[in-house]
C-alpha cells in the first residue's frame, strides 16, 4: 500500500490572494468557486497534486521547511523578472557565474519558493 499526494497545502492569513497569485505564477485556474473572503481554496494544476491555500490565525515567522521549485519554460533570470513584476519579492540569490544555480523568491505572503533554470539554460551550459 502507498499514500498519494492529494495537495499541497500552503498556510496564509489570506486564502484568495496567495492563490490569485500562484494561479497567475502556474498560469492554471482557481477553483471555480473560488471568491475573495474564502478561508480555503484551491489552483487546480494540469498534473499532480493540487496547489491548497488555507486560512491561519497565526502569521508565518520562519523559514519554509517545504518549498515549491519552479522550473519555468522561458530562461531562469526571465521568469524571476516576471514573477517580480507580478508581485513576488526577492530573498536570495545562489545563481552562479557558469549559468548553474537558482534564484529563491518569496510570494506575497512571504512563503519562499526556488526558480531553477528551464531546460534551455541547463542545454545552452551542457554544450
Amino acid at each position: 500500500m502507498v499514500s498519494v499526494v492529494q495537495n499541497v497545502a500552503i498556510d496564509c492569513a489570506d486564502a484568495y490572494e496567495p492563490a490569485r497569485f500562484w494561479s497567475r505564477v502556474t498560469g492554471r485556474p482557481l477553483d471555480p468557486d473560488a471568491e475573495p473572503g474564502d478561508r480555503e481554496t484551491q489552483v487546480l494544476l494540469t498534473e499532480g497534486p493540487v496547489l491548497h491555500f488555507n486560512q491561519v490565525p497565526e502569521p508565518k515567522t520562519v523559514k519554509n521547511r517545504i518549498h515549491l521549485c519552479l522550473r519555468p519554460e522561458t530562461s531562469r533570470d526571465q521568469e524571476v523578472e516576471r514573477l517580480l513584476g507580478i508581485g513576488a519579492t526577492f530573498v536570495a540569490d545562489h545563481r552562479n557565474p557558469d549559468g548553474s544555480g537558482w534564484a529563491v523568491l518569496a510570494d506575497p505572503e512571504g512563503n519562499e519558493f526556488c526558480v531553477l533554470r528551464s531546460e534551455s539554460d541547463r542545454a545552452a551550459t551542457r554544450s
